[in-house]
């Protein structure tokens, strides 16, 4: 199992900059070739900053003593200078971009797998819009960190060492007047990253506010005409963009100040140097050679360091976001440590004494329910909202898992089953749809469902009563349906979630209101249909909807996470408990006990 990092307040700084850089380096190791043919390229450039210094003493004695040998020697030393620096300069960009985007394409798919092996929980407690600005967002940030703020850093970095050993070897004395400020820059550097990272963090945050008001709004455009809430979706969306943009200014401000701070403490080191030379050029003791080579090399050294200093804001802002991705890839996955293989289930299933209890929740959703269903029973959940009926159906399937007690498929508890072989054995169709952007087709055979020939998805189609409006599609099962299904209305798009069951033929079907959006006509289909393919099978069936479940062979209700009643329709009419009140509810106060 994973371990957590250490996680960050919004506003600390817990994970160092080297530990995040670090371990994106590990994504680098695979394209450590291209990676060395980037560094050799970027130092090929790096070293012909000082070769274009030392240039500028030979400029000085052409100028002096001008021949044309002297003229074609320097135009030569020009021209090559410049060629192994284009050289350089290409070898150094594109292969840093080949390993940076390979580093970011790693990054998005094992973040896309870590996600989609996360337990039902975090997707509870994490937004929708957070998670998509994370896959986004957040990984083309550290894009910008991974190829040109590691261009930058290698490139300026290696520029700025080799101009420091020039400097040196040209006058020692001199470069140390340079040396004594690079304390003060790194201070201001070090100062600007805390800032940097603050909010970076929060403008990642307000990206996934944005992001989840936008995602909110689109989706339930119709709700939100409908009761009057433009003004307020409005209101929420120019909130989160107006945090924002109040965080993006104050890094903007941050990276506004850094930068000519640094700069003016590079040219007060420039300033005394100049100082300096003009005073030893006057007392004879430098050559006007030595002055130019010495005032070119100080002069280069000022844009490398303004670029690192520049380079600082992508590199913490590119952390930030490499932090909040870790921060999911070191989640707790799913537990799946079972080994036992669930093949030929038959289909019972025993509740013994079972728990649930949904983290941070006050009390139980499903509490020490006992139950024994026998293979190839359909049972009816039903209850008010809030008694616990789905939380119990979702242990099945381990989207949750058995806080205390034991819940056992064919006498076997099911964490001793692999995640894989259990959910195989498991067709659901849960209250709220699911479609794919892809055809009809594709979205009936999904999944581990691809291999099914055209002749069984047209069978399951036919069972759920969907090959009726699908051959009159444009494109028949070819026909693209959109975002979830848009083109489809309600009833449509639970067909194919019920031909997708059917097709799947697994032992133990799971029906969640999966007759919630028929209108009546088909609804009468469906149950047809539902009746047909529940046999042989165990079935969990929740329904509100009561007349939809009175031909099963038992009725379970529930009632604040436990099991209050059981037994058959007319059964439980006859006990007047809570189903007869609810059936009452429904029907109305003419239903005779007993009809």
């Amino acid at each position: 199992m994973p371990t957590k990092s250490a996680v960050p307040d919004q506003d600390g700084d817990k994970v160092s900059t080297s530990v995040l850089y670090r371990r994106l380096l590990k994504y680098v190791w695979p394209h450590k070739w291209a990676f060395a043919f980037s560094v050799a390229g970027l130092a090929l450039f790096a070293s012909a900053q000082p070769a274009l210094a030392h240039l500028m003493g030979t400029v000085e004695k052409t100028l002096t003593e001008p021949s044309q040998e002297k003229i074609l020697t320097l135009i030569a030393l020009l021209m090559g200078t410049f060629f192994y620096r284009g050289v350089g300069t290409f070898l150094g960009k594109y292969f840093i971009a080949v390993v940076g985007r390979n580093v970011v394409h790693s990054l998005r798919v094992d973040l896309f797998n870590k996600m989609s092996r996360l337990p039902s929980e975090y997707y509870d407690n994490e937004s929708s819009g957070r998670l998509i600005s994370r896959v986004t967002f957040d990984v083309d940030q550290v894009t910008g960190a991974s190829t040109r703020a590691l261009t930058t850093v290698v490139q300026e970095g290696l520029t700025v060492i080799f101009l420091m050993c020039y400097l040196i070897w040209l006058d020692a004395t001199l470069t140390l007047v340079f040396l004594v400020l690079v304390p003060f820059i790194v201070a201001v550097v070090a100062l600007a990253s805390r800032f940097f990272r603050r909010y970076s963090r929060r403008v990642q945050k307000s990206v996934g506010d944005v992001t989840q008001v936008t995602n909110d709004s689109i989706k339930g455009y119709r709700d939100v005409r409908a009761y009057g809430a433009i003004d307020y979706e409005q209101g929420r969306f120019q909130k989160a963009s107006e945090y924002n943009r109040k965080q993006a200014l104050k890094f903007d401000l941050t990276s506004a100040i850094s930068v000519p701070l640094t700069q003016q403490i590079v040219s007060i080191g420039l300033g005394v140097m100049v100082y300096i030379m003009f005073q030893r050029v006057s007392a004879g003791s430098m050559s006007s050679a030595d002055f130019f080579q010495f005032i070119t090399a100080a002069s280069l050294i000022a844009k490398p360091l303004r670029s690192l200093s520049d380079i600082n804001s992508v590199i913490q802002r590119g952390m930030a976001a490499a932090e909040s991705i870790f921060l999911v890839l070191d989640s707790e996955e799913e537990s799946d440590t079972g080994t036992r293989v669930l093949e030929s289930c038959q289909g019972r299933v025993e509740f013994d004494q079972v728990s649930l209890v949904y983290r941070g929740a006050d009390k139980p959703s499903v509490k020490q329910l006992s139950v024994t269903i026998e293979a190839g029973t359909s049972v009816a959940i039903v209850g008010k909202s809030g008694s616990g009926k789905t939380s119990l159906v979702g242990l099945l399937p381990r989207f949750y898992e058995v806080t205390s007690g034991q819940l056992r498929i064919d006498g076997v508890d099911t964490r001793e089953y692999s995640l894989a072989s259990l959910r195989s054995q498991i067709a659901l169709v849960s209250q709220q749809i699911t479609l794919f952007d892809g055809t009809v087709k594709e979205n009936i055979a999904y999944g581990s469902l691809r291999h099914c020939s055209d002749e069984e998805i047209l069978a399951a189609a036919v069972a759920a009563h969907a090959d009726e409006f699908i051959s009159q599609l444009t494109d028949g099962y070819n026909t693209r349906l959109g975002d979830n299904g848009v083109l489809l209305s309600g009833g449509q798009r639970q067909r194919i979630a019920i031909a997708r069951a059917i097709l799947k033929n697994a032992p133990i079907l799971i029906l969640d209101e999966a007759t919630s959006a028929l209108d009546t006509g088909s609804e009468r289909h469906i149950q047809a249909a539902m009746e047909e393919v529940m046999k042989g099978r165990t079935t969990f069936v929740i329904a509100h909807r009561l007349s939809t479940i009175e031909s099963v062979d038992r009725i379970l209700v529930m009632d604040e996470g436990q099991l209050v009643e059981d037994g058959s329709h007319q059964q439980l009419l006859q006990q007047q408990g809570i189903y007869y009140q609810l059936s009452q509810m429904q029907f109305g106060a003419d239903e005779q006990v007993g009809e």
